[in-house]
């Protein structure tokens, strides 16, 4: 995972296991496999009115903690013989998700 510190100061613990992000003292774990999509999609992780981790940003937010990028799915083309006009044929099979492609940013936590 590409790790990215956007400002400075203490920054929240995490820990990456497999395809999941830990936050914090295992306050928020996330699946980050689960959230890929066929386009790029963002995680915003904060710290809400009550200092407990959050994941989006409302009216309840205090302020950014980190933000995960995943980037758009992959796919790979595999071709399944001819049809019927002799033209090669196949289908798209999504590539294995790889969370080494995807950005953890950072923030300061200070007040």
């Amino acid at each position: 995972m590409i790790i990215v510190e956007k400002t400075s100061g203490q920054k929240i613990t995490y820990k990456i296991n497999g395809n999941k992000i830990t936050f914090g003292n295992d306050e928020m774990t996330v699946n980050i496999e689960s959230r890929e999509r066929d386009h790029a999609m963002q995680i915003d992780i904060c710290t809400d009115k009550d200092n407990c981790l959050a994941t989006g940003v409302n009216e309840n937010t205090r302020k950014y903690v980190a933000q995960v990028d995943i980037p758009a799915r992959e796919y790979d083309y595999i071709e399944d013989g001819l049809d019927e006009n002799g033209q090669a044929k196949g289908m798209e099979m999504p590539v294995t998700f790889d969370i080494e492609k995807c950005t953890l940013s950072l923030w300061g936590m200070e007040e």
